[in-house]
């Protein structure tokens, strides 16, 4: 029987203000793919979330962190305790900008030697774990070093549109049958670098997915109720637009009835 593609929403929490109270989680997205399980944007709460799911972290074969800020990358050390099994296992990777790893790295120096490895994720370059690969095509406009992903497996291709603010590089470097955005703002306008709801509706137009999926939500996203946002953007793109929800589990097989 083949394994399903999957992708687990461990948290949907974006602003600081959403992540501080918790109104939403901010664990990250848990990537099940080819039977390479993937784990992306650690964020505060990760290991509670992913544990409660019983996502086992010793299944893991590399932690990727678009940008070194705390709603991505908080829980990374408990991760890698976890993806090692408290360090008796060797294993698995970690993929972070060169920024995560130098000057304030995000992980102790005592884990690296509980890894197989790291690699620092740079424009335009190709990786591979397991069966599955990535490339960070562009770097993103955001306060520290940012790279967004596109995933290839033997049967799908997805991106991960991380935080930034809009430009048209990333019309022009992501696509595939699934995208997923975050969506901090619900208006456009203000003076940080974040995607609004109106980006992210014309990324969405430019680049035509079977599936686009909403996530990493300020909390004027929140406020303005998500799953309802969603379902008028679906008819406005004519393209299927899901909010994520903590917790949701998408399974890349629905991309093929999808449109």
């Amino acid at each position: 029987m083949a394994v399903a593609d999957t992708i687990t929403f461990l948290g949907t929490a974006g602003a600081r203000f959403v992540v501080i109270s918790q109104i939403l989680a901010s664990g990250g997205l848990w990537l099940n793919l080819s039977g390479t399980e993937i784990l992306l944007d650690p964020g505060p709460g990760c290991i509670v979330q992913s544990t409660k799911r019983k996502l086992r972290a010793d299944k893991l074969s590399a932690i990727i962190i678009s940008h070194r800020h705390l709603d991505h990358a908080a829980d990374v050390n408990i991760m890698i305790e976890a993806m090692t099994e408290g360090g008796f296992k060797r294993h698995g990777r970690l993929f972070a900008p060169a920024d995560a790893l130098e000057t304030e790295p995000v992980i102790f120096s005592y884990l690296k030697d509980y890894l197989d490895g790291i690699e620092v994720l740079q424009e335009g370059k190709s990786y591979s774990i397991g069966n599955v690969s990535f490339d960070t095509p562009i770097r993103h406009i955001h306060p520290v070093e940012t790279y967004g992903m596109r995933f290839k497996t033997g049967e799908h291709t997805f991106s991960y549109i991380a935080d930034s603010r809009y430009f048209d590089g990333l019309c022009q470097n992501y696509g595939g049958e699934l995208l997923i955005i975050n969506v901090v703002f619900l208006e456009p306008g203000r003076p940080i670098d974040h995607l609004s709801l109106p980006d992210a509706e014309h990324i969405i137009m430019e680049l035509k997915p079977k599936v686009a999926i909403l996530t990493h939500f300020g909390m004027t996203m929140w406020r303005a109720k998500p799953w309802e946002i969603a379902e008028t953007l679906s008819q406005q793109t004519g393209v299927k637009v899901i909010a994520a929800r903590d917790g949701m589990r998408f399974d890349l097989a629905q991309l093929e009835n999808a449109n």
